[in-house]
């Protein structure tokens, strides 16, 4: 099954990575790509490059970026290979032990889904 985590950040607490941040991020990713459960991965760009498109009523609207409104945005995201939920969380959790004490780094897992994605189409879909 494949799962997306998306990595919620607070755009304005000032951190950036640190050289040896970026050196233990890499050897974690270059691990669990290696082993099957990093399907993808990448950082997004700040909300200040971003725009927003809502469709309220039949009426869409756009919004240029910094999204102010908001304290935490998505950082970026993984696509990973796992057999269930309890593994996906796990995995998640050594990425973000990579990241040490003094960020402040939340993720969102939800499995994808869909036939192409290792749940048939209504099979393992929970209801909502």
């Amino acid at each position: 099954m494949r799962f997306l985590s998306m990595v919620r950040i607070n755009e304005k607490s000032g951190l950036a990575p640190s050289e040896q941040l970026m050196q233990d991020m890499g050897k974690l990713m270059e691990e669990m790509t290696r082993d099957g459960s990093l399907v993808r991965t990448a950082g997004l760009r700040p909300t200040a490059e971003g725009v927003r498109v809502r469709q309220r009523n039949g009426k869409q609207s756009m919004t240029d970026g910094p999204f102010t409104e908001t304290k935490e945005v998505i950082g970026g995201y993984a696509i990973l290979e796992a057999k269930s939920m309890q593994e996906a969380v796990e995995l998640t959790k050594r990425f973000l032990r990579v990241h040490g004490p003094e960020w402040d780094v939340e993720c969102e897992i939800r499995q994808l889904d869909g036939p192409e994605f290792g749940a048939e189409a209504c099979g393992e879909r929970s209801a909502a």
